[in-house]
């Protein structure tokens, strides 16, 4: 096969301990060099002699400099961005023009950067050469952690070198998105192979893609037999059909995926019979996202036979998928006989549901205070429209007030693990559990959409503690004028 003919080039370039000039040279003659570094050379035909004396030249100058000398060699503009931040641990380079040569340069550059953790370069047209200069670079590099080259028109080229490095573990990349680059069917043997042997990437984003039935087999395949990824995003494919069962068929014996992201494909009402079926027994996945997928009422129904029995998941987002009131009372029910279940949110947005559904909820979430369902609305009201309460923040502050007591102090007692962020899903409980504010369900929900407006999932109450601070000096300057005046 073509792909373990490339693993094999890869090792014999890997023999011997990898020095940070032999690096340098490498990243060098991947390509030829600039017009402008030819103009010196009396003899043109070889370019031996000119990666001997940038190695000597890249031993003894780093950072900045090394970087300028490099954009000389290739015959590219220096970016003054990366220049200036070349000390932070995120260096951002999205949509800078750079081009497979202004990509080499970079990759000079990071060769011996102990400082940038996180390298973000999506939208920079690097192309399966550019790609190479890379992960020649994170041979060498074992700083960088994090990588975006998402919609670089990576295509079959791109995907074999990202792939040659998944397989043989030569970076400390942990989290990397591959998103819009134009990989097929017949890219999808390199992932599934090489991120089978992979035991560093914890997170791949794969999304906006072009993987379909084969596709879906292989990575199947792949998921069966990973041991290190904990987010997958595939979500804008083509996945369906075979593809769509053989993924989830990974996905049951799977061990360590917490979180997958398969929106935007194909599933259908087979799919989703599937992935209830990979629920049943997988113990790990705690958010699935599977929204606009053409699940209907009976592909949910079949969902939720996996619901009744899964005692993990705590997100699953289904909207815009065409569901009825019929299919939301499917998944609350399943939800009300799990005992087991920890569901923390379901995310229906689209349907509208009936006064029926909303006593059944209203029930539930008697239970299970933690629950919160998205629904799109009643009958044929929006949401938004429900009749105005009374702001929930509002009662608290008036009960705060009336006991003499702070909101900062409020929020502390519901913060288990003191970093003044809780969990969305245990602010609910604790909102919906405590007696001395009556607050009901919708109030409640809407408090948490807005002290968690980004939906980070925890709702952050930093602020209170500055807000009150900041009044602490003018207590201080009335106490120090009072003493004054003795």
């Amino acid at each position: 096969m073509e792909f373990l003919q490339f693993l094999e080039e890869e090792e014999e370039e890997e023999d011997g301990e990898i020095s940070e000039i032999s690096t340098y040279a490498e990243i060098l003659s991947v390509a030829d060099v600039s017009e402008a570094a030819e103009e010196k050379r009396e003899d043109s035909s070889d370019t031996d002699l000119e990666i001997e004396d940038a190695e000597r030249s890249f031993a003894t100058i780093k950072g900045a400099e090394l970087y300028r000398e490099a954009c000389k060699l290739v015959g590219v503009i220096p970016v003054s961005y990366f220049i200036r931040n070349m000390e932070e641990p995120v260096m951002n380079l999205n949509h800078h023009g750079l081009g497979p040569k202004g990509t080499k340069a970079i990759a000079i550059a990071l060769v011996s950067n102990t400082t940038i953790t996180h390298l973000e370069l999506e939208d920079n047209w690097i192309l399966g050469e550019g790609t190479r200069y890379l992960i020649q670079m994170l041979r060498e590099n074992c700083y960088i952690q994090e990588m975006n080259i998402s919609h670089n028109h990576l295509n079959t080229d791109g995907a074999e070198a990202i792939c040659g490095m998944f397989f043989n573990n030569i970076s400390n990349i942990r989290a990397i998105r591959l998103a819009g680059n134009h990989f097929r069917d017949e890219t999808a043997p390199y992932f599934s192979e090489s991120l089978m042997a992979n035991y560093r990437v914890i997170e791949l984003d794969l999304s906006y893609n072009e993987f379909s039935e084969k596709a879906g087999e292989l990575l199947g395949q792949m998921l069966a037999n990973n041991e290190s990824l904990e987010i997958l995003n595939l979500s804008w494919n083509h996945l369906r059909l075979k593809g769509a069962t053989a993924l989830s068929a990974g996905l049951k014996v799977n061990g360590t995926l917490k979180i997958l992201n398969l929106s935007w494909n194909g599933f259908g009402n087979e799919g989703a019979f599937a992935l209830g079926e990979a629920l049943k027994v997988n113990n790990v996945l705690t958010e699935l996202d599977i929204s606009n997928n053409h699940i209907n009422n009976e592909g949910a129904t079949k969902l939720c036979k996996g619901l009744e029995m899964n005692g993990n998941l705590r997100i699953l987002k289904m909207s815009q998928n065409p569901l009825t009131v019929e299919g939301a009372i499917a998944l609350l029910t399943s939800i009300r006989k799990n005992s087991r279940s920890r569901m923390e949110e379901i995310n229906i947005s689209n349907v509208l549901v009936n006064e029926g559904f909303i006593k059944l909820l209203d029930h539930v979430c008697e239970v299970r205070p933690e629950l919160d369902i998205i629904y799109g609305g009643i009958g044929g009201r929006i949401t938004r429209k429900h009749e105005r309460q009374e702001d929930g923040m509002k009662l608290i502050q008036n009960y705060l007030g009336a006991n003499n007591l702070k909101l900062w102090d409020f929020f502390r007692s519901m913060d288990k693990y003191g970093d003044m962020k809780i969990p969305v899903a245990e602010f609910r409980r604790a909102m919906m559990l405590q007696s001395k504010i009556p607050l009901n369900r919708m109030q409640v929900a809407e408090l948490v959409r807005k002290l968690d407006q980004a939906r980070t999932g925890y709702v952050d109450y930093s602020q209170y503690r500055v807000e009150e601070s900041e009044k602490k000096p003018k207590e201080y300057e009335e106490e120090e004028e009072d003493n004054d005046t003795f």
